[in-house]
């Protein structure tokens, strides 16, 4: 049995894999509409979601399983005081396979270690979002054609960011990955991702403040809202919300052939006169969601689909 805790559970080999089923579903949904008769999904949610947790479901309802679960920690017997130990134990009982989002870090690995059935880690915190970074890996390799020879612009919270720690964590085994860090110095990507991701990988990188200045080089600019969840305080939120506003002026100054990914929800980082702008994938990316979440789902529970 496999549970998907981090990107780096699946090889390269095995990402491209899944990727290339997450295409066929994509190609031919109807093949797919029973591969999951009989099964549920348990989608455990401690923190608020309305992408991650609805692609889950839409994924196991395409594939004629049915789902189970709760949205918030409040609607859960997380609020008597269960563990997640006992929580997902008894989830075991109930369904086939679970995705668990938690707001502390490393809980849906305590999870994993207690469960009988697979754990897909939905977020867990400011550490990882691994099917994040599969749908990313897909809109990137769908708008572009490949997974290697790019130079991607990470705009925005790059400290609390989960998604963007998965995503580098996934891109560094690709070849010729370049990477431009764009934020504020208080939220600059953490010291031990740098160390221990970039350096110890020999990828090349910069970090810079200004967007406009890391635009005309850009194969992808993955933009990130400014977390107000992970501050603890509202002053600095608050000083730190409108820093990167991306407009169709900063737009006029990107490739022809750079596409915007964002794991969404924005709040008033990208404004919405880009969402016309052929090159605004983020919608896109919001459906391709669904089909890698559909494709890591059968391979979890081990189901071939002739």
């Amino acid at each position: 049995m496999r549970h998907l805790m981090s990107p780096l559970d699946l090889t390269v080999e095995e990402l491209d894999q899944l990727l290339d089923l997450a295409q066929d579903i994509e190609a031919n949904p109807k093949k797919y509409a029973h591969a999951c008769d009989g099964k549920k999904l348990a989608t455990l949610f401690y923190e608020p979601s309305t992408r991650t947790r609805l692609s889950h479901e839409a994924a196991m309802l395409n594939l004629g399983g049915s789902v189970l679960g709760f949205s918030s920690a409040d609607s859960s017997s997380a609020s008597k005081g269960e563990s997640v130990s006992d929580t997902i134990r008894t989830v075991s009982c109930y369904a086939d396979i679970c995705a668990m989002r938690h707001p502390k870090e490393g809980a849906p690995m305590v999870a994993c270690q207690h469960s009988s059935i697979p754990v897909i880690n939905a977020g867990d915190g400011g550490h990882q979002h691994p099917t994040q970074t599969l749908t990313d890996l897909l809109t990137i390799r769908n708008v572009k054609g490949r997974l290697n020879n790019l130079t991607i612009g990470l705009c925005g919270d790059l400290k609390f960011g989960r998604t963007v720690h998965s995503l580098i964590n996934a891109l560094v085994r690709y070849e010729n990955i370049r990477f431009i860090l764009i934020s504020p110095e208080e939220l600059r990507l953490p010291e031990y991702i740098r160390h221990d991701v970039l350096d110890r990988n020999n990828i090349e990188y910069e970090e810079v403040v200004r967007l406009e200045e890391a635009m005309p080089s850009l194969d992808i600019l993955y933009m990130t809202r400014v977390q107000k969840e992970r501050f603890f305080n509202e002053e600095d939120y608050v000083r730190m919300k409108d820093f990167y506003i991306l407009d169709k002026a900063k737009m006029k100054l990107a490739p022809k052939d750079m596409y915007v990914l964002h794991p969404l929800p924005r709040v008033n980082e990208i404004s919405v006169e880009v969402d016309d702008d052929p090159r605004a994938a983020y919608f896109r990316q919001v459906q391709y969601g669904v089909y890698v979440r559909m494709a890591l789902i059968l391979t979890l529970l081990d189901i071939h689909v002739d």
